[in-house]
């Protein structure tokens, strides 16, 4: 009997060691697993570093570009394309103006009244209409004609507090949001469709040419005083609101930057020298690329994937189209390496793009303790419930990194540009505002990029200097910006000067 017992508990004995070090070595491998995870976040965040000596050398690499594009066409990565828009609105402009905005699969006609000085923008209307699919992959002919149409509608409704002068033209400001190769501030021909559109007899046409024919075709009596893009529209109505606009910089879904240069500084302008001296610049920025932008594997890997490998890669990793990805990429390579998630990859974790930047936005900015929002979107978003505070917290840390980098790289552009324009210094005591107009969701909506891209700017240019530039959100320079384009080049500005 004695023996059987000795042997019971030799065989419990020895089930219970079996168990403590099944448990023991379950602690280590997660224990490895977490600090798999956590050395993949930190090899991270030291490839994303931006220390403010990299910064200086990515300003400089932009005003050395801005300096090679402005010598010859295709002198540089950054296109430095010539607007044409020689004249901002000053705020002295009077009467009603039109705008028509087309830039995906749905496109705005807005109109304002303009009080000069003291009334500034009396009244505005606007009505956003969809482009019926059809539309997109069917002929120039009928895309332009089922603009014209709604546009007439729009002109139709024009009801009190807004009039035409007697015996004038309405005048319309168009903002194209699609490649053209400009040739005069009312005209550009489409280099190519983007953004499901797919119409080949419209490449190579002027656009405003194609508007104004279907327009003749249905009686509708206006002239498109402006053909713009959104960024040139930003920086329009930055200048009608504040005399010191000298640039203007759009941070949403993807990311531009114009801002006014002397004309006698542009090598490749070939043409008379605008009256005014000076010439609107569309710089294409996010196609900007330089040695000392800290790229990493997912950034490469990112952009060998995309539609457009080896372009706008200053784009794909500081606009909001990409950020959330980039995130995305990092938390699926923990799931693989480190099972940060359990011992499969959560299927949705695997779908390109499934984690948008206003996602990533809400994860950083979670404040509460337990970290609730983090866990909501990783359940929602990407199905993976059951998350640790740790887990989440380490997702916050990823989240920061990523926002981190692209705000800082945003600073250094900014800053190149005033660089280039000579307002990164203060001379003699002099002390000229320059004022940033800038616009889109990501720096209206996501607080914590926009806080750090702010206080980046501040830290680059040293107290002085910054206490000069001024960063103001300049709002719908698709719209109004473009409106205001039209006054400021209307045909009709002689016969009020003299």
């Amino acid at each position: 009997m004695g023996k059987v017992t000795v042997a019971a508990t030799v065989v419990c004995a020895a089930a219970v060691c079996a168990a403590a070090a099944l448990v023991v070595r379950r602690r280590m491998k997660s224990t490895g697993r977490w600090a798999r995870a956590v050395a993949i976040l930190k090899e991270m965040e030291e490839k994303c570093g931006t220390p403010i000596g990299k910064l200086r050398q990515v300003a400089d690499a932009m005003t050395v570009e801005m300096h090679a594009g402005l010598a010859s066409e295709g002198g540089s990565k950054l296109k430095m394309l010539i607007s044409y828009v020689d004249n901002l609105p000053t705020g002295d402009e009077k009467g009603l103006f039109y705008a028509l905005d087309l830039g995906g699969t749905n496109f705005r006609v807005l109109r304002v009244q303009l009080g000069g000085r003291e009334g500034r923008v009396v009244k505005q209307e606007f009505e956003e209409v969809s482009i019926p699919p059809h539309l997109m992959t069917g002929s120039s002919h009928e895309l332009f004609d089922y603009i014209a149409a709604a546009l007439a509608k729009f002109v139709a409704t024009e009801g009190e507090g807004f009039h035409v002068s007697p015996g004038r033209q309405r005048e319309l400001g168009f903002t194209f949001s699609f490649p053209v190769r400009q040739t005069s501030i009312a005209s550009g021909d489409l280099i190519k469709w983007t953004k499901g559109f797919s119409i080949e007899d419209t490449v190579g046409e002027d656009v405003v040419g194609e508007l104004t024919k279907a327009m003749e075709r249905i009686g509708l009596d206006m002239r498109v005083a402006a053909l713009v893009n959104d960024t040139i529209g930003t920086l329009a109505g930055g200048r009608y609101h504040n005399k010191d606009a000298i640039a203007a910089v759009i941070l949403g879904t993807g990311t531009n930057a114009a801002y006014v240069e002397r004309a006698h500084a542009i090598p490749k302008w070939h043409g008379l020298l605008p009256k005014s001296g000076e010439m609107v610049i569309n710089m294409e920025w996010g196609n900007f690329r330089s040695s000392h932008l800290p790229l990493t594997e997912y950034d490469e890997a990112l952009d060998t994937e995309s539609l457009n490998p080896g372009e706008q890669i200053f784009e794909k990793i500081i606009s909001g189209m990409y950020l959330g990805e980039i995130v995305r990429r990092v938390l699926c390579r923990m799931a693989e390496e480190a099972n940060f998630f359990g011992d499969t990859v959560p299927p949705k974790l695997k779908i390109p793009f499934i984690l948008r930047t206003p996602h990533m936005s809400a994860m950083h900015h979670d404040t509460s303790p337990d970290l609730r929002v983090v866990g909501k979107k990783l359940k929602d978003v990407l199905e993976i419930s059951n998350t640790s505070l740790k887990m989440r917290k380490l997702v916050v840390e990823l989240c920061d990194i990523v926002a981190t980098r692209g705000a800082r790289l945003s600073a250094a552009g900014i800053v190149g540009i005033l660089k280039k324009l000579g307002r990164d210094t203060v001379r003699d005591g002099e002390k000229q505002k320059s004022v940033i107009a800038l616009d889109g969701g990501l720096f209206e909506h996501y607080t914590k990029f926009s806080a750090c891209m702010q206080s980046t700017v501040k830290e680059l240019l040293g107290e002085e200097v910054s206490e000069t530039v001024v960063i103001e959100h300049s709002n719908d320079g698709s719209g109004i910006g473009a409106a205001l384009l039209a006054a400021s080049h209307s045909q009709y500005l002689e016969v009020e000067e003299s």
